[in-house]
């Protein structure tokens, strides 16, 4: 097999984007995967290993400019869909910066996931609890010690204590209209 040339590695990125989200890291690191299947199939140069990671770079930059590659865009989407899914905000920067995405941007993007007249950890934090069953959504009433490991359960998933007394003292109708709110928000 020849060369693995810019042109093929271009499709290839279009080919995975098509697919798939992507942040230009988490592209950047399939474009270099494929480059390594490459060398170790074809036992390439070292030169053209080094060429080809240097298209990689070239391709990657190309995408970013031509915006199909928006770190931004792809750090709010998929912070929107965490918080959706009960997580707290500070575990969002943290998978987002794991994924490639800019600490600041990750940030930026976990705040301002949540609904403007909600606060996005309490938010996240009753979504949380529905998907466990716990504080509102319990079925029956728990005692002092259910209350204090579903507190804990909160406190590791990354809820702040405040938001997580908030979102465990809600009722329960409070809880699905806040929740309600939230599906809302995301349309």
């Amino acid at each position: 097999m020849p060369a693995l040339t810019e042109a093929a590695l271009h499709e290839a990125a279009l080919a995975h984007l098509a697919r798939y989200a992507a942040s230009a890291a988490t592209l950047a690191r399939v474009l270099e995967r494929r480059v390594a299947r490459w060398a170790r199939r074809e036992a390439a140069e070292p030169e053209a290993v080094a060429a080809a990671r240097a298209a990689v770079r070239a391709v990657v930059a190309r995408l970013v400019a031509a915006g199909a590659v928006d770190d931004a865009a792809f750090a709010a989407a998929r912070a929107r869909r965490m918080l959706r899914a009960g997580r707290s905000p500070r575990m969002a920067a943290a998978q987002l910066a794991a994924r490639g995405v800019a600490t600041e941007t990750a940030a930026r993007a976990s705040a301002a996931a949540g609904p403007d007249d909600v606060a996005g950890d309490v938010a996240a934090a009753v979504a949380f609890l529905r998907r466990r069953r716990f504080g509102p959504f319990r079925a029956v009433a728990g005692s002092t010690e259910v209350r204090t490991r579903e507190l804990a359960a909160l406190a590791r998933a990354g809820f702040p204590r405040a938001a997580a007394r908030t979102a465990l003292d809600m009722a329960p109708e409070a809880a699905e209209a806040l929740l309600a709110r939230l599906r809302q928000s995301r349309g």
